[in-house]
């Protein structure tokens, strides 16, 4: 086993860069010397994704499409073996409806084009939205369940080039699940309240033949009194049945999740400290992250993150995506340093992410969880 000093070098040289991560970084200086002289009217790109829009009073007040397409570049070298990949990661297509009375119809879903065709997969958000003031939303169908620092975060707007570990083994990555949310923000104040089917997915609205489980979030921004661009401390506690029918969620019957995102002008930090309670096998969970950030610029930005996580039993955490292609096991302590770097040509909208990571998994049960080694990963994202 090597030491958490081992070289970097046996990874990112000698012939060993991956090609595709490579070429994208050393052509950002000329990309920003494009955009510098004017580049692109993005504000005009974007606008074509607007299908339709109604006059003043009309039923219909806009028709946009939505969507995102996410590409990999993922490269591992572990002591258990390398990995390199590369990976149309998320393409998801499909329209948001503005109707008069302050109601949206949303409806989008995800396709896999990696084989040569466009296979459909699922339905991600299709709901029906009624908000009529900051104060209050109210939501129906299939939605995002919002909790932890990175759950509550899109896809489209993570800040690292992928959600955190924390997320990965306490969070429901399945993310989009059939319910009724009522939330909003008012004074500072953000609350949200949940009821959602956790029973068998499939590629529509799932089966509610699994259970149910309820999410409740409370949280204020302290901004003001702190003086700062936004300083959100926000408290989630889900309660989820236990069912071995589920397949939406993880099997954790309770999680407690205290995050908190702090920004000021230049930099920033995001923390999360969350615990899960598992059921039918699955042991107790707890984890912390923290993820301080610094902004060059209006274009670039500076990541880094630290992500501890340990379960109460053997085999009670799982690694993360790319990890898991060379280690499948599970183990019991895990630890990941991250340090990232973003060029964004059009905020989330059009952006470049990178980040190289050193993670160590230990396994007291030493049946194939054990991990150590580095990864990088590069991904380029688009979001209408």
């Amino acid at each position: 086993m090597h030491s958490v000093g081992r070289p970097v070098g046996r990874c990112l040289v000698g012939g060993r860069i991956p090609g595709v991560a490579a070429a994208l970084l050393l052509g950002l200086a000329a990309l920003d010397a494009s955009a510098q002289e004017g580049g692109p009217d993005y504000d005009r790109i974007w606008e074509t994704f607007k299908l339709h829009t109604g006059e003043e009073d009309a039923l219909v007040e806009s028709v946009v499409l939505s969507g995102r397409f996410q590409f990999d570049h993922a490269y591992v070298d572990a002591d258990q073996d390398t990995h390199s990949d590369l990976d149309l990661r998320r393409f998801r297509f499909g329209f948001k409806t503005r109707l008069r009375g302050n109601l949206t119809l949303h409806t989008e879903a995800e396709y896999d084009p990696n084989h040569g065709n466009l296979n459909y997969l699922r339905l991600t958000d299709t709901y029906i939205a009624w908000a009529p003031s900051d104060a209050l939303a109210l939501t129906v169908g299939k939605q995002g369940a919002s909790f932890t620092m990175d759950g509550q975060t899109s896809s489209k707007e993570l800040i690292a080039v992928d959600r955190s570990n924390l997320a990965n083994n306490l969070w429901f990555p399945e993310e989009y699940i059939t319910g009724v949310t009522a939330g909003g923000e008012r004074s500072g104040i953000v609350y949200e309240l949940g009821y959602f089917t956790s029973g068998e997915r499939d590629r529509g609205f799932g089966d509610s033949n699994g259970g149910e489980f309820v999410l409740a979030t409370i949280g204020h921004d302290f901004a003001a009194a702190l003086s700062s661009d936004k300083a959100l401390l926000r408290l989630n506690y889900v309660d989820n049945e236990a069912d071995p029918l589920n397949t939406f969620t993880r099997p954790f019957g309770r999680i407690v999740s205290l995050n908190f995102d702090f920004a000021q002008a230049g930099w920033g930090v995001r923390g999360d400290y969350t615990a899960g309670d598992g059921y039918l096998g699955q042991s107790d969970v707890s984890g912390l992250m923290l993820m301080p950030y610094w902004n060059l610029g209006e274009r670039m930005q500076i990541v880094t993150r630290y992500t501890w996580l340990e379960s109460d039993g053997p085999n009670g955490v799982r690694l993360a995506r790319y990890e898991r292609e060379v280690t499948s096991g599970n183990g019991d302590e895990f630890n990941e340093i991250y340090v990232g770097f973003n060029y964004y040509w059009y905020g989330h909208k059009l952006k470049l992410q990178t980040g190289l990571q050193h993670v160590d998994m230990k396994d007291v049960a030493a049946d194939g969880g054990a991990h150590e080694g580095w990864s990088w990963t590069t991904g380029f994202r688009i979001s209408w």
